[in-house]
């Protein structure tokens, strides 16, 4: 390898590697800090081993960022996640069986039933657990609980006054006296014009 491409790099642009010598200027935890360090290391031609080597990194790390450099997606450094997803444990099921059975409104949101997908919004902004709205249902179906409202059984004549229609057995109705039997009624019929 010469000078020359020594100074040019040979994956990243001299954009991307002035911004990412920035970057490690900056007060960055140790697991970003590895991130930029592979990829500037890869630009110089340093071999995956070498580098797994020399920051002391395993070759899954290496072999990741060293990829992101060559697909020109090292401005990402910082958007991926550190470490390990987090485990939902009983404090998250104990949170999430207390929301189920309290109104949205409680935590001003506008709506009256929760979905699992507010609830997976309004979880990781509590926890910073972020989980699927399929798995928000898996987890509430083995708690036997549901976002979905139960069909009520109402009382006949709930609700009466507030309805415009009524409907009654009109053979033990005290209001058949007045009504006029079908065969009484004769039919008008009008010309239809065209």
């Amino acid at each position: 390898m010469n000078h020359e491409q020594l100074e040019r790099g040979i994956i990243l642009t001299p954009f991307q590697r002035k911004h990412l010598t920035k970057s490690l200027e900056t007060d960055l935890s140790q697991e970003y800090r590895q991130r930029i360090e592979i990829m500037l290391l890869a630009d110089q031609g340093y071999t995956q081993t070498q580098i797994c080597k020399t920051l002391g990194c395993c070759q899954d790390t290496a072999r990741y960022w060293i990829a992101i450099a060559k697909l020109g997606q090292a401005h990402q450094w910082s958007e991926g996640r550190i470490g390990r997803p987090k485990v939902i444990d009983e404090s998250y099921l104990n949170r999430l069986r207390e929301l189920v059975n309290r109104s949205p409104r409680e935590f001003g949101y506008s709506f009256g039933r929760w979905t699992a997908q507010w609830l997976s919004k309004h979880l990781f902004k509590e926890t910073g657990i972020q989980t699927s709205d399929r798995h928000i249902n898996r987890l509430l179906k083995t708690m036997g609980l549901s976002t979905r409202q139960n069909k009520a059984v109402e009382p006949e004549n709930q609700n009466v006054s507030n309805s415009r229609f009524v409907i009654e057995d009109l053979s033990t109705s005290s209001h058949t006296n007045h009504l006029i039997p079908v065969s009484h009624i004769n039919p008008t019929w009008f010309p239809i014009s065209e």
